[in-house]
C-alpha cells in the first residue's frame, strides 16, 4: 500500500477546483486520495460539494484510489450508501474504500429528526454496517430496528466489496469498532492520544488490521505564516469530539472556534514553515504503524505544498 495520500477538502474548495487539485496531487506523485463528506462547511470556509457525485468524477479523472468518511443512518439510508459504494467499486475495483462513523449534527441534523446521543448513534451505525455488508453479499435485506429496510437488494455488485473502515476520534469508539471494522481511520493530534486510540483498536480486536491517519497540516514560507493560516482556516481542529459531533451549524462552529487559542490549535494541527519538521512528524506516524497517511494541507494555496513539501514526503515511502 502507498504510505501517503492527499486529502481533498470539500469545505475549502469548490468541486471544480477540488478536482483540479486532485489532478495536481496525482501529477505530484500521489497514488491515493480521500475526501470529506459534508453537507455544510465547518465555519466560513465556504464550500460543501456532494461527495458521491464528485468521487465518480475524481476516479475517472485520475488513477488514484479514493475513500471518504460518511455517517449512514440519518441523512443517508444505509442501502443508498451501500449502492453508491458498490457502484463505484464495480467501476473502479479496489481503488475505492469507505469509512463510517456515528456522524456530526452539522451534516445529519438537516433531516429535522432528533439528533440521538452517541450511544444510540453507535447502535444505529452498527445496524447500518450489518445492512451494508449483507447487501454487498448479494442478500435481500429486511430489517426493523433503529434503521428500517424492506426487501432491499443490490443488482450491480463489485467483484469484492469495498474496504470498510471505522472512523474514530476516541479510545472508546476505536475499541468498540475494532470487532466489525476492516481497519481504522483517525486524525492527528497529541501523539499520546493517537497511541491510545491505536492501542484501544488493537485491544478490541483490531490487531493486524490496517490503520489510516488523516493529518491536518499548515505549511507556508515561515513558521509565523503557517501558524496564522492554521488558526484562520482550521481552528475547529482544537474542539472536543463532543463539540464536533453536536454543534449543528457553521455559525455555531464559528462561535465555538473563537474561544480556541493558538496553543490549542497547534496541539491538534501541525504548523511549521520547515519542511524537515513535517517530514519528521510523518516519520513518527509511520513508526506508530499507520499504513496510509492522508495529508490535508489547510493552506488555500497548494503550490508551495506540492513543490517543496510533497517531494520530500514521498521519499519516505520509497
Amino acid at each position: 500500500m502507498t504510505a501517503f495520500g492527499f486529502h481533498c477538502s470539500h469545505e475549502q474548495h469548490a468541486p471544480s477546483a477540488l478536482l483540479r487539485l486532485a489532478r495536481k496531487a496525482e501529477a505530484a506523485g500521489f497514488s491515493a486520495a480521500m475526501c470529506s463528506d459534508h453537507f455544510a462547511p465547518w465555519s466560513t470556509q465556504g464550500h460543501a460539494g456532494y461527495t458521491w457525485s464528485w468521487l465518480g468524477a475524481a476516479l475517472q479523472a485520475t488513477r488514484m484510489s479514493f475513500g471518504t468518511v460518511c455517517a449512514p443512518g440519518q441523512r443517508y439510508h444505509p442501502a443508498i450508501i451501500a449502492q453508491a459504494a458498490a457502484t463505484l467499486a464495480e467501476m473502479y475495483d479496489t481503488r475505492v474504500w469507505l469509512a463510517v462513523g456515528s456522524g456530526e449534527a452539522l451534516n445529519e441534523a438537516i433531516t429535522a429528526d432528533p439528533w440521538p446521543p452517541k450511544e444510540v448513534r453507535q447502535r444505529r451505525l452498527r445496524e447500518c454496517v450489518d445492512i451494508m455488508r449483507a447487501l454487498w453479499a448479494g442478500q435481500t435485506v429486511t430489517h426493523s430496528g433503529l434503521v428500517r429496510v424492506r426487501s432491499a437488494k443490490l443488482y450491480s455488485l463489485p467483484a469484492q466489496p469495498p474496504l470498510l473502515l471505522a472512523a474514530a476520534l476516541t479510545t472508546e469508539t476505536a475499541r468498540w469498532a475494532a470487532e466489525w471494522a476492516d481497519g481504522l481511520i483517525t486524525v492527528n493530534g497529541p501523539r499520546d492520544r493517537m497511541q491510545r486510540v491505536i492501542d484501544a483498536f488493537r485491544e478490541g480486536g483490531g490487531d493486524g488490521k490496517p490503520l489510516f491517519l488523516q493529518v491536518a497540516l499548515s505549511y507556508a514560507e515561515t513558521d509565523a505564516a503557517s501558524v496564522r493560516i492554521a488558526c484562520q482556516q482550521w481552528p475547529h481542529a482544537a474542539l472536543t469530539a463532543a463539540m464536533l459531533a453536536d454543534l449543528e451549524t457553521p455559525a455555531e462552529f464559528e462561535r465555538a472556534a473563537r474561544s480556541v487559542d493558538e496553543a490549542a490549535v497547534l496541539r491538534a494541527l501541525r504548523a511549521s514553515g520547515d519542511a524537515s519538521r513535517h517530514v519528521e512528524w510523518l516519520q513518527q506516524d509511520l513508526e506508530m504503524g499507520f499504513a496510509r497517511i492522508y495529508l490535508h494541507s489547510v493552506h488555500p494555496d497548494h503550490d508551495l505544498f506540492f513543490e517543496k513539501l510533497v517531494p520530500r514526503v514521498l521519499r519516505l515511502a520509497s
